[in-house]
């Protein structure tokens, strides 16, 4: 049994799902079985994996949806072969920097109070690097108010914890929020998580991922948020935040391209500065 299962649901990722099973395999921490289930991809991406599968059949396990299911249904059949003691996240167009696993897990084991430890995010296209978000080490109820205080791609969690919860949701009021109403249910139960200062982890951000802002999303962050806001028992006054991911949506979209794309702009200008004497996964002293 590993003690890392890496669960991987991928949907028509066939130009990159080889650079994302290449960042798992090359982590420095070789404790970990991944487990990829195709969402009834239509393009070539179920061949690619099946070849990874030939060179590593003790380390990577597929399964298959008869059809497109949805994050939140793979991820929950992803968690029914998994048997460690930790749970960790990959998307198949993103990259894991080579020590993500090694800095996480030494985190947890460090740190037996908290169960979900993630970090921030490199951003990237087609022409490289371009963008770096933040975020908040120590999460507190109220800093569930202003958006996810975790990125899921990035993120490991205790089994124990999922598994208190019930996995993720499979409400369909939940899809493209999953991760958040995830951290929300968990603190509900009383698991904290922490965020590392260092990014280790390379998020795909192009054209595409705009296409995908739709009013529908939005609308189930707002249910998700409403939800979870009283699953904490956060004041009722300040539950209007649940409104945000529509205020946003009224964002003309060349200005919330602009806005998006500065903010991480100067986020990666600022890491930068350090990244100038060191490799991009080695951990922040600050």
């Amino acid at each position: 049994m590993a003690r890392i299962a890496v669960l991987m649901g991928v949907y028509n990722c066939a130009p990159y799902i080889k650079a994302a099973i290449d960042s798992i395999i090359c982590q420095t921490y070789s404790d970990w079985k991944l487990i990829i289930c195709d969402d009834g991809s239509t393009d070539n991406t179920l061949i690619i994996v099946e070849e990874f599968k030939k060179k590593y059949p003790n380390k990577i396990h597929i399964i298959k949806n008869r059809m497109n299911k949805g994050l939140n249904y793979t991820l929950n059949h992803c968690l029914r072969y998994a048997d460690s003691e930790y749970i960790a996240r990959m998307d198949g167009d993103d990259i894991s920097l080579p020590k993500r696993f090694e800095k996480e897990l030494a985190f947890l084991d460090e740190h037996p109070e908290y169960s979900i430890v993630s970090c921030p995010m490199f951003y990237f296209d087609e022409n490289g690097k371009w963008g770096c978000g933040k975020a908040k080490k120590i999460v507190t109820k109220e800093d569930f108010l202003h958006g996810t205080p975790f990125c899921h791609a990035p993120s490991m969690f205790r089994r124990d914890a999922i598994d208190t919860i019930g996995g993720y949701s499979n409400d369909p009021r939940t899809y493209r929020a999953e991760d958040y109403d995830l951290w929300f249910r968990m603190y509900a139960k009383g698991f904290k998580g922490y965020n590392l200062s260092e990014p280790l982890y390379m998020m795909r951000d192009d054209h595409n991922a705009f296409k995908r802002r739709k009013l529908k999303y939005s609308l189930n962050e707002v249910y998700v948020r409403w939800n979870g806001y009283k699953l904490l028992d956060l004041p009722k006054y300040k539950r209007i935040y649940a409104l945000r991911p529509l205020i946003v949506r009224m964002i003309p979209p060349k200005i919330y391209m602009y806005l998006h794309h500065k903010i991480r702009n100067v986020n990666l200008y600022k890491k930068g500065l350090d990244l100038k004497h060191r490799q991009p996964e080695q951990e922040d002293k600050d």
